[in-house]
């Protein structure tokens, strides 16, 4: 995200919090996923909202592996964290978008982590994140979510 901010491809809006309970969980390497399973996760998840151009929403797209089948771009309404004082203390929804894991390895996501998620991808939780080139090289990225998710 720095380096779409540094483009002007981005533009931190205000940290936000799904209006729906939803899974935030991590995979292999610790990476983060929020899983799109309304209501089945303990936590309304917390996060950053970013208004993105298209160039940078093109980016995005890459990064987090659209076509590959790691994540899906997908409406989300989300409301702010905080309320200043000027909208009298009402939460006004938002619709937005959000990357979800792709909705094919979704639910053994869930149940790989015990039906335990997260409220917010938080400093405690990716500690155990390894950044992509220090990840093996001799898988792609899904069949490292496979393997996740079919261990106990």
């Amino acid at each position: 995200m720095q380096d779409l901010i540094s483009r002007n491809d981005a533009v931190f809006m205000g940290n936000y919090v799904t209006d729906l309970h939803l899974p935030l969980v991590r995979g292999p390497h610790g990476v983060p996923f929020l899983l799109n399973l309304p209501g089945t996760g303990g936590h309304r998840v917390r996060g950053e909202l970013y208004s993105v151009s298209d160039a940078g929403l093109q980016r995005l797209d890459v990064l987090e592996g659209i076509t590959l089948g790691h994540y899906e771009r997908l409406p989300i309404t989300i409301c702010p964290e905080i309320c200043d004082a000027g909208d009298g203390g009402r939460k006004t929804a938002v619709d937005a978008e959000a990357y979800y894991a792709h909705r094919s390895f979704a639910e053994d996501m869930w149940r790989r982590s015990g039906h335990v998620g997260f409220e917010s991808y938080s400093h405690e939780v990716a500690k155990g994140y390894v950044r992509r080139d220090l990840r093996p090289k001799d898988r792609s990225f899904r069949e490292q979510i496979t393997l996740f998710c079919s261990s106990s």
